[in-house]
């Protein structure tokens, strides 16, 4: 795609990089079968490949309105369109400087800056989101279903004391300890019965939050911060059960490349399901076969296996402890949380739910298992069956 960037980005860091990634769309439009919003819209704008020529008529100089910036911001950011694209476009780092151009260009009204901002300091901070909670709880009563179904879990105990020479670190992260705490306490066991000892690292946000909610630089702070105390435990992993910050943390390198401490913190990055598959062989010894009888729909959140790559590992794992997986159709497509996205694209959210509910429960699973605290809450808000993280359904099957 040929590009001639105006004087404004022209010859800056964003703009040699935006340069490269237009340049290597060949407008084909293989983007298009796999985007969750296009399927739902069936608008071309609301595609990777038509949300691309708007980027390039903005930062060749053309106008931006409300309406550029709407079709951004209903982008889930899910990456599927990257691995269909055959030509190497990365479009969400793409997205990322278009989105800051426009919101810069055509800033938000009042209310929706102010309700941004209000999400990014509750959701991005855990001491306040654990006090929105706490006021939620009183009036569980009163929520509607979708509401009530948010809410989190009661505090869980059984996380093993460190008692390993082995020691990894697991980020608790911003709502996650909060919704469902029983995740990484189900980490803790599972590693700690193959001989390593968790450590949390809490009170910190990985930055993605803020990032995605119109506060890059905030992002990169919380991000720089977070680099700095996880390295300085000096522990041999830095463990995610969260693979929407695990997806985050491992761009870092992209996000602040003349950061050392953020760079090497990308590097040691590993997803809950890469560590249990490297040790594997004990693992077995104590799961294999346990689960067998019962039946799991898989999730994969778009953050692992578009984001990171992370396909057929948790599936080997549970199928290892005898959980029967049910066929899913269009596994690909996102279920619709996307971060913040179900709370302020709502409509959009609720149907791209309704649409993987129907996948993943069309196969009579007697549960749904997936990797992220934000797709396990957006799921479990529409349906009956019990969503939990696989992690807890892995648990399960321990020695008592």
């Amino acid at each position: 795609m040929r590009t001639q960037l105006a004087g404004f980005i022209r010859d800056t860091a964003q703009g040699d990089e935006a340069q490269e990634i237009l340049q290597r769309c060949v407008h084909c439009g293989f983007c298009l079968a796999t985007c969750p919003t296009y399927q739902v819209l069936g608008d071309e704008l609301d595609s990777p490949r038509g949300r691309i020529y708007l980027i390039k008529q903005m930062l060749e100089g053309g106008p931006v309105t409300a309406r550029t910036r709407e079709h951004l911001d209903r982008c889930l950011t899910c990456h599927a369109c990257e691995t269909t694209c055959p030509s190497g476009v990365d479009y969400g780092h793409l997205l990322d400087i278009g989105r800051q151009e426009a919101l810069a260009r055509a800033p938000r009204s009042a209310p929706a800056t102010a309700l941004r901002a209000m999400l990014r300091e509750t959701l991005a901070r855990p001491a306040s989101f654990r006090r929105v909670l706490q006021i939620g709880r009183l009036a569980a009563p009163l929520l509607p279903r979708a509401l009530r179904a948010k809410l989190p879990q009661a505090a869980v105990d059984g996380w093993p004391a460190p008692r390993h020479a082995r020691k990894m670190q697991v980020l608790a992260g911003c709502v996650q300890p909060a919704m469902r705490p029983g995740i990484n306490v189900a980490a803790a066991r599972v590693l700690d019965a193959i001989g390593i000892s968790l450590v949390a690292l809490d009170g910190l946000c990985c930055g993605a939050l803020r990032f995605h909610m119109d506060d890059a630089e905030g992002g990169r702070a919380d991000a720089a911060q977070l680099a700095q105390r996880a390295l300085a435990e000096g522990h041999e992993a830095f463990v995610m059960t969260a693979s929407g910050c695990g997806a985050f943390v491992r761009d870092y390198a992209h996000l602040l490349p003349d950061d050392p401490a953020a760079v090497a913190l990308a590097d040691r990055t590993r997803d809950i399901a890469e560590v249990l598959l490297r040790e594997k062989e004990s693992l077995l010894t104590l799961i294999a076969g346990r689960a067998a009888g019962r039946s799991l729909a898989w999730h994969s959140p778009c953050t692992l296996q578009h984001w990171q790559g992370i396909k057929g590992s948790v599936e080997q794992l549970l199928e290892e402890a005898g959980y029967q997986l049910t066929p899913v159709p269009d596994g690909h497509l996102c279920c619709g949380s996307a971060g913040a996205y179900s709370l302020l694209q709502p409509r959009l959210a609720g149907e791209l739910r309704r649409r993987k509910l129907d996948a993943l429960q069309s196969g009579s699973p007697s549960g749904i298992a997936s990797a992220n605290i934000g797709c396990i809450t957006h799921l479990a808000g529409d349906t009956d069956l019990p969503v939990r993280h696989w992690i807890e359904w892995l648990a399960d099957c321990l020695p008592a």
